[in-house]
């Protein structure tokens, strides 16, 4: 096969490494480019367009924007584009009547290394959970969400310090690899498919499910290591979040903690709130995380040096 016509769905930034490598190939023909509505967005709720958009329209690509991946237009609309093959990267959830139209099959990048953490946030959770490793998968789309053959996986080492901002940028550009290694030997018949059942019968699998607000929260009856992990596998967004008492002003604040360190430093007092020449220290069941960029509510996020400024922090104590 010299050329292949592909339609790329994605949404956001993540996304746009990956097209932006495809389109680097001379051999790579994209034929559409399907991602979401523009939506209101900002204090003016001005229209935005995604990530995705942004980039086909620099390349002037056919852009589809359905709301509805059943709808008979819109689906006859992509059947037009007569497509080898369907590339898809952080995207909605397809129906088969889309997934199953491409004579080549519907390829998926997801960022974990399947089985492991099928779902919504797996970079999220592989911090969270304190892995020590993870990577990309690229796989054929079947019913079963994130369950499809295997065709490549590509690994990267989590580093003791490293937030979900850090991992997710490393994982863009293996994913972007990923995919186009994939692509190509889909065009060359040169693939190996390694069904997921066959490894999961061997492993415990952990799930990737999406984050709400609650799962934010930092319970610090846990011991610093996990509060740890929580805080960097929620940095930069959505961030986690803690609330504290201001017993000058009998007041209860919510805010977000970034950029945490471990110490060695033994508890003095479970709900006090401590100061140190690097930061502010809280307390967990067993040691003190530092703590050296917060974001009070309604606030913006600063360092710790200028809320210490603004805020008495003799004053805060945890509220659990």
């Amino acid at each position: 096969m010299n050329k292949i016509d592909i339609v790329f769905m994605g949404t956001p930034e993540f996304a746009v490494t990956i097209l932006a490598k495809l389109l680097t190939d001379e051999a790579i023909n994209i034929v559409g480019v399907i991602t979401a509505p523009d939506k209101p967005a900002g204090r003016g709720r001005k229209m935005h367009s995604s990530a995705v958009k942004e980039i086909a329209l620099e390349h002037n690509l056919k852009i589809l924007q359905p709301t509805n991946l059943k709808d008979k237009l819109f689906v006859e609309e992509l059947h037009a584009l007569h497509a080898d093959l369907f590339v898809v990267v952080a995207f909605r959830m397809l129906p088969e009547v889309v997934w199953s139209m491409p004579k080549l099959g519907t390829i998926n990048l997801h960022a974990s290394l399947l089985p492991q953490y099928r779902g919504a946030a797996p970079i999220n959770w592989a911090i969270i959970n304190g892995e020590q490793e993870t990577g990309v998968t690229t796989f054929f789309i079947a019913k079963e969400i994130d369950t499809g053959a295997i065709i490549e996986q590509r690994k990267v080492e989590i580093g003791d310090n490293m937030t979900v901002g850090e991992l997710y940028e490393e994982l863009m550009v293996l994913g972007a690899e990923a995919t186009h290694s994939t692509v190509q030997k889909i065009m060359h018949g040169d693939i190996t498919r390694i069904d997921q059942a066959s490894i999961a019968q061997n492993e415990t699998l952990k799930s990737a499910p999406k984050i709400f607000k609650e799962d934010c929260a930092i319970n610090f009856d846990n011991k610093m290591e996990s509060v740890f992990n929580l805080c960097r596998g929620l940095d930069p967004y959505p961030g986690a979040w803690l609330r504290m008492k201001n017993t000058d002003k009998d007041e209860i604040k919510t805010m977000k903690i970034f950029r945490v360190e471990k110490t060695a430093l033994a508890i003095k007092d479970e709900l006090r709130i401590e100061l140190s020449d690097g930061g502010i220290l809280l307390p967990c069941s067993d040691f003190y995380l530092l703590v050296h960029e917060v974001q009070l509510e309604g606030k913006r996020k600063m360092n710790v040096k200028e809320f210490i400024l603004g805020h008495n922090v003799t004053n805060f104590r945890l509220h659990k």
